[in-house]
């Protein structure tokens, strides 16, 4: 099971929509006006270890959604610089390292098991009030993909609802993917949102 993700009413300085406009804007995959994107929604991970954050963001500039996974740590992740997005000050946890995903080795072996245990997102526990809520986004993993790979897993950054393997669409529920369903104003979505090898 993915467990709980503790959730903190904290204040964070700069606020994560902030730190996300400032760092998509230098990535090859994002060619939009970041000051139009605001979050669509979100799922998180739970490290085994409770010690390194994860929530992984569907974002929207009106006209694409982008899912856009990181990682926050307590200190600096080594050889990684090149992945960093940057930090925050959290009012509870302090300073906060945010890294781009795929280039945590935290993240790149939760989503595998994820998906290699056909498993789900994790739930959402208010740490203040102990209320637990399901995710938001409904995650599945399509099993294969084994627990260990060569190649760091491919997330798709630029959601596509197409189901097309003639296309050279990873196919929705399909082994070795990770697929997320949501709802927002326009409806209901279903996408592959990651792909192991």
């Amino acid at each position: 099971m993915s467990g709980t993700a503790e959730i903190y009413d904290a204040v964070l300085n700069p606020g994560k929509l902030e730190l996300l406009r400032s760092w998509v804007r230098t990535q090859s995959w994002f060619d939009g006006d970041p000051e139009r994107l605001e979050q669509v929604t979100a799922y998180r991970f739970v490290d085994p270890e409770g010690e390194v954050g994860m929530e992984s963001f569907l974002l929207s500039d009106g006209a694409r959604t982008f899912h856009v996974p990181v990682t926050y740590r307590g200190a600096e992740l080594a050889d990684a610089a090149d992945a960093l997005v940057g930090t925050m000050e959290h009012s509870v946890l302090g300073r906060r390292w945010v890294y781009d995903a795929p280039a945590d080795p935290v993240y790149t072996t939760e989503v595998r098991r994820v998906i290699s245990h056909r498993d789900a997102a994790a739930d959402h526990l208010q740490v203040e009030d102990g209320s637990v809520t399901p995710s938001p986004v409904n995650i599945r993993g399509g099993g294969e993909g084994g627990a260990e790979g060569i190649d760091a897993p491919q997330v798709i950054r630029v959601v596509s609802e197409d189901n097309d393997a003639e296309s050279d669409c990873p196919l929705i529920g399909s082994p070795g993917t990770l697929t997320g369903t949501w709802e927002d104003a326009d409806g209901r979505h279903t996408a592959v949102l990651v792909v192991v090898d």
